[in-house]
């Protein structure tokens, strides 16, 4: 990892998530084919790109129970310890509309309403990803939506993973299905002889997954174009190298395009970070992606002051932001710009990942600075109320007619007055 001085031209950016023509040209035609074919797209995209040929691709009780049989009884129990976490935090963040009363009997309010269907992806494959389960799952089902659906790609074995069946086994969702890529996107956006669409759809995937999100949209809803995973830690010399190195390693090895940067007001902890990442990444697993991301976008940046490496931090917008200080937690209050903020030496990223109960779905590339991570308003809809009695409608439609002319709008004006005003009536 390169090791520099701080300067104000910090930035964390990066090739977006955009791909090519030619992807892009696929994705519409897999669309197109899926809204028009239904089930048989499907089915012919499935054996095309996933090596499955699909006769029912929903996933039968049959197939979650022998996974839930099948499943490590200690790793059951560490989900459903990481479920129960997920919903105490989110239901902190259950809404419940307001009513403002107004003179005469009249009053304006706000109805909070669920959505009624939502899609969550889960990326499949060669790798199970049960926490995009619990992340994407939970706050809809705080939030009161009744329809939950889940697709991921089938391995060539025709199923999908036990952890991911398991997971949804613990939230009591059933609704699973088979499929995965654009054609999964399409499905859930339009709907097909078996599939019903949804409201809206949420939950990582590839690249095709995320061009055919973002082709999709306004059709239906979608949480977020995400990019490539992301790590800043803020260390100073309470930190120890070795754990910074690792977690900085803990995002380098999602992605090639994976950001880890490390700003510190100890010289000598960056040269002993930089030598640990060395260190560390000899006999990781994933050294390949890990080396090429540290590469590309690994940095560490010495800053003179705490106020400075806070500054830098803020100019970042990280999407996860570890703060190893001696003031840590005072530290993290001027910090206005982070997807999530993990204090102190203990709150490694990876107790967000799985486990404390904050979501991990999180904004990139510096949209932190305006965007915020999953969560339970993301599956829920705010209708504006509005009641006027007679008489408070007497005694402000003219002020309501005139404003209407200021624009120029006769026939807003007119709506009002049909009521008697202009009639004599009052």
């Amino acid at each position: 990892m390169q090791i520099t001085m701080l300067t104000n031209s910090i930035s964390l950016k990066r090739p977006l998530e955009g791909g090519n023509q030619e992807q892009l040209a696929v994705v519409r035609e897999v669309l197109a084919n899926v809204k028009e074919q239904g089930d048989a797209a499907i089915r012919a995209y499935s054996e095309k790109w996933d090596g499955v040929a699909l006769i029912d691709f929903r996933v039968s009780q049959q197939e979650i129970n022998e996974a839930v049989n099948n499943f490590d009884t200690e790793l059951l129990a560490d989900l459903t310890e990481a479920a129960r976490n997920i919903r105490l935090y989110h239901e902190q963040q259950r809404r419940t509309g307001y009513k403002l009363p107004l003179k005469d009997g009249s009053y304006l309010a706000q109805r909070i309403i669920p959505l009624d269907a939502v899609g969550l992806y889960v990326p499949g494959g060669s790798a199970a990803y049960p926490s995009s389960v619990l992340m994407n799952v939970i706050p809809a089902q705080v939030a009161g939506v009744k329809r939950i659906v889940i697709t991921s790609p089938a391995s060539k074995n025709g199923k999908l993973p036990d952890a991911v069946l398991v997971a949804a086994h613990i939230l009591g969702v059933t609704e699973i299905y088979k499929i995965g890529g654009a054609q999964a996107i399409a499905a859930l956006a339009y709907g097909t002889e078996t599939i019903a669409p949804v409201d809206k759809i949420t939950g990582p995937g590839n690249i095709y997954v995320a061009l055919a999100k973002r082709e999709v949209f306004g059709e239906v809803a979608i949480d977020m174009i995400a990019g490539p995973s992301e790590i800043a830690i803020l260390a100073d010399e309470t930190a120890y190298a070795d754990e910074v190195a690792a977690d900085l390693l803990s995002q380098a090895e999602h992605d090639t395009l994976a950001c880890a940067i490390l700003i510190t007001t100890c010289p000598s902890l960056a040269e002993r970070v930089e030598k640990e990442v060395e260190k560390q990444l000899a006999t990781l697993p994933r050294e390949s992606i890990a080396r090429q991301a540290i590469g590309r976008f690994g940095h560490i940046y010495i800053a003179e002051t705490m106020e400075m490496a806070i500054a830098a931090i803020n100019s970042l917008a990280p999407e996860h932001l570890e703060i190893i200080t001696m003031n840590a937690e005072a530290d993290a209050q001027k910090v206005t710009h982070a997807g999530a903020i993990f204090i102190g030496r203990y709150s490694s990223e990876p107790v967000g990942d799985y486990f404390a109960g904050t979501n991990h779905v999180l904004p990139t590339n510096s949209t932190a600075r305006f965007a915020s991570g999953l969560n339970v308003d993301d599956f829920i809809k705010r209708t504006s109320v509005i009641y006027y009695s007679e008489k408070t409608w007497e005694q402000n439609a003219p002020k309501i007619a005139r404003l209407a002319r200021l624009e120029g709008l006769e026939g807003h004006a007119r709506a009002v007055e049909a009521r008697g005003w202009e009639k004599g009536e009052i």
